[in-house]
């Protein structure tokens, strides 16, 4: 059996939501990934008093604070809707 290279054919999954450094958010996937992204790109985000940020939690499609109007998909994170969907 050939082993393919990659994440082909494996959905991703949140596992945990990191802030790294001021001004960046982590998105950890259960598979091991790590992406890294500047808070800019999801203002929603950015509007989450810092002291809250850790208090994310996971939903059936995504993650969200409490006092965010929100829910942040894999999609979002990911880039490209059509090719990420599932």
């Amino acid at each position: 059996m050939v082993k393919v290279e990659g994440y082909w054919n494996v959905v991703p999954k949140i596992k945990k939501i990191i802030f790294p450094v001021r001004g960046k958010i982590g998105i950890v996937l259960d598979d091991g990934r790590e992406i890294i992204m500047p808070i800019s790109a999801f203002p929603s985000i950015k509007k989450v008093p810092v002291s809250e940020r850790k208090k994310w939690y996971l939903t059936a499609g995504g993650f969200t604070w409490d006092s965010c109007p929100e829910v942040i998909h894999i999609e979002q994170v990911l880039g490209n809707f059509q090719r990420y969907k599932h």
